[in-house]
């Protein structure tokens, strides 16, 4: 019997048109010898549907869009639990929900109460990742080195925005990155050089979280290395984007046709093996299982800080992550997303041995 593989897509994120792209390459890329293959669309508003089965030949993002019979979550979720994830048989949940609502645990939180196999993190992992505060919170506690960094909730702002402006003057200075704590793909991020532009990015990112992360800038080139795996992770080669902007936005990581991938990137071997090293050291503090990529600054005189951890890193053919795997040692897109989903049953089947009774 082939294993029902129920895909996530979409998302009440502003992250959502990125899920997208990811679900086309991954619906293209599973064997359907072996899955038989469930789309589960969410809206931007948050309701669930599905567009159905969908055939391989001409699928484009258009088509994984659907309409939702019901206007209300709860009803549209329990359509979806109740019609198409209640068939009988093996089943494996694939959530390719990027940045809120998705990747932050939410979604893992009802796929534990439901009792099925997920691809990806789990519960604590995904909420930790997805925080920007609270991950560098776990990577200081590892004693792993991070760029200086400031927490600034909405509150604080609103009470005296001017003294949150002098303080990271005073403790971060220019140039400085002002981000929302729980978001991804560099949105509401800003790059700033003087009070002006500063306070103009403080409004940005408090449009898209009530909690933003301050950081100084670190001139230098940005690694990223793609982690895989359970209790034994392992990391891949070293990679990095070749780019010439001062700032990687949305923008530059999405539309810019000139970016070019250094895989592995150039760097000495054991500054390879250090990256490598680090990379599983922070996959392990944030509890992670499944995947995730981590990405490090490294800065003009050779010093090395970790910069975040991805739980739920690009996934689509041309992403950094799958790229990673292939030239480190061979695997496949195809071949790396049955390893996630072997991941996935491997920790589901673990955890049917815990007692729930006394």
């Amino acid at each position: 019997m082939k294993t029902k593989l129920y895909v996530l897509y979409g998302g009440k994120s502003v992250e959502h048109e990125v899920s997208l792209k990811t679900a086309v390459t991954v619906l293209l890329s599973i064997d359907e010898s072996r899955f038989e293959v469930y789309p589960v669309y969410i809206t931007r508003d948050g309701l669930w549907c599905t567009p159905g089965r969908l055939a391989k030949e001409g699928l484009t993002v258009e088509r994984l869009i659907a309409r939702p019979s019901y206007r209300d979550t709860a009803s549209s979720i329990g359509e979806i639990l109740s019609g198409v994830m209640a068939l009988p048989g093996p089943k494996v949940v694939m959530p390719l929900l990027h940045g809120s609502n998705g990747e932050d645990g939410t979604v893992q939180g009802l796929m534990e109460l439901l009792n099925v196999p997920y691809v990806g993190n789990g519960v604590l992992a995904s909420a930790l990742a997805l925080d920007k505060a609270m991950s560098k919170e776990i990577l200081a506690q590892a004693g792993i080195r991070q760029t200086d960094y400031r927490v600034c909730r909405f509150d604080e702002w609103s009470s005296d925005g001017m003294a949150v402006v002098r303080d990271v003057e005073a403790r971060i200075g220019y140039p400085c990155y002002v981000k929302p704590a729980s978001l991804g793909s560099s949105i509401g991020i800003s790059r700033c050089t003087n009070r002006g532009e500063l306070r103009a990015g403080i409004q940005e990112a408090f449009a898209y979280d009530k909690k933003l992360v301050f950081e100084r800038e670190v001139a230098g080139r940005e690694i990223q290395v793609a982690v895989i795996g359970n209790e034994r992770p392992l990391a891949s080669l070293p990679g990095e984007f070749i780019h010439d902007r001062a700032f990687f936005d949305y923008e530059s990581k999405y539309m810019d046709k000139r970016l070019t991938m250094s895989i592995p990137a150039e760097l000495s071997a054991g500054l390879t093996e250090r990256i490598r090293e680090l990379a599983v050291r922070a996959y392990r503090a944030h509890g992670c299982e499944g995947l995730a990529r981590v990405d490090f600054f490294l800065d003009g005189e050779g010093e090395l800080f970790l910069n975040e951890i991805n739980a739920l890193p690009g996934f689509t053919n041309f992403s950094m992550y799958p790229v990673m795997w292939e030239r480190t040692d061979g695997t496949s897109y195809a071949a790396l997303i049955e390893q996630l989903i072997g991941h996935a049953v491997a920790r589901h089947e673990d955890k049917q041995t815990i007692r729930y009774s006394r």
